[in-house]
């Protein structure tokens, strides 16, 4: 499958696609926690965590967020990203 078209599972059967993703982040900063709260008063928010708690928060080229039970750290390699690039810098 190409990268183009290429649907990357989020958690628990969601399915985002690789090349609309701008960031995923966590849910747990103020800014991030904002821009979730502004997300669902655009009715732009998606929850994909399906009950569970939300360990991460994916930004979309298209102006939604969504949300996800995955945490960033097991996203990351669905996506290509080598999870030690995620480590703090001290």
């Amino acid at each position: 499958m190409s990268k183009e078209n290429e649907l990357v599972s989020i958690g628990y059967g969601g399915l985002v696609s690789a090349r609309r993703l701008i960031a995923v982040v966590g849910p747990d900063s103020a800014p991030v926690k904002r821009m979730i709260s502004e997300a669902r008063e655009r009715s732009m928010l998606i929850d994909a965590t399906f009950g569970r708690k939300t360990a991460a928060v994916l930004v979309m080229d298209s102006d939604h967020v969504i949300l996800s039970g995955l945490p960033v750290e097991k996203l990351a390699p669905r996506f290509g990203v080598d999870p030690t690039v995620l480590e703090e810098d001290a």
